[in-house]
């Protein structure tokens, strides 16, 4: 089975389309972890613990983890997920040519699907887009502020803005491979509404609601495909929404069930 084969049974199992965010910021992890072997990963259990019956994915950012105990914290996180039938995607954003991407690509050895930039092209890209039984979410309009320095560049060749093309060609990739999601924040409902319209078969990753303040009812309508796959993420307003609190793991798991909730209404 394919990546989205997989995606679209936990959805249907655990009646969820939510994606809960992995990110251990070691300056806000609770006391009672600090003096663990791997903070990170007795943070991490707990949350997964807390959340998995509510969780269509666990999203781990790679930038929390990259150092020897980071990357073992990581490892033993993915194992626990996939441990609660929770399939893993790997925020990582990586990209690059020759060598280096079919490194990069080995960690699809490991988690389920993984986030990609596409600024290099196809040719960066294919050593993810040819592991067909994994998922490949590739950037398209992200979340941020920043996001428009770019992404909204017209392309006078193309009549086009730049994530419009970027979510077509998505869509060429997702033809050859079947495998192709994209990246898209909660925090542009226009943008969202107009790459649902071009593509209306990718699933879509859409970041932005929770603390970011994306519009969860934009986010289903227009991040979901017409089979009712997709993933809408929240990180910080899942796993520390407890911050400070003795029951912090006991708060994530009501966050990520509200959010299911909030999310249903609309599916």
């Amino acid at each position: 089975m394919s990546f989205f084969d997989d995606l679209a049974a936990r959805i249907e199992a655990a009646d969820s389309v939510v994606s809960v965010g992995l990110d251990p910021d070691t300056d806000r992890l609770p006391d009672e972890v600090q003096d663990a072997d791997l903070p990170r990963w007795a943070f991490n259990r707990r949350i997964i613990d807390a959340t998995h019956e509510h969780a269509a994915v666990f999203k781990p950012n790679a930038a929390f983890y990259e150092d020897a105990d980071g990357w073992r914290a990581l490892r033993e996180t993915v194992a626990y997920a996939h441990g609660k039938d929770v399939p893993v995607l790997l925020d990582a954003k990586r990209a690059d040519i020759g060598n280096t991407a079919r490194q990069y690509a080995e960690i699809l050895d490991y988690v389920d699907a993984v986030t990609v930039n596409p600024y290099l092209g196809e040719d960066a890209l294919q050593p993810f887009l040819s592991r067909e039984d994994a998922g490949v979410f590739v950037l398209c309009r992200t979340s941020n502020p920043g996001g428009m320095d770019f992404q909204h560049l017209e392309l006078a060749a193309y009549d086009r803005r730049l994530y419009e093309h970027v979510a077509e060609r998505a869509a060429d990739w997702n033809d050859q491979y079947g495998n192709v999601g994209l990246v898209v924040g909660a925090t542009a409902p226009d943008e969202l509404e107009a790459i649902r319209e071009r593509v209306p078969e990718l699933p879509f990753l859409v970041p932005g609601v929770g603390a970011q303040g994306g519009d969860a009812e934009t986010a289903v309508e227009y991040g979901l495909n017409d089979d009712g796959v997709g993933l809408v993420n929240s990180t910080r307003g899942i796993i520390f929404a407890g911050e400070h609190s003795p029951e912090w793991a006991a708060a994530a798991g009501d966050a990520a069930r509200t959010l299911r909730e909030r999310l249903n209404q609309y599916r």
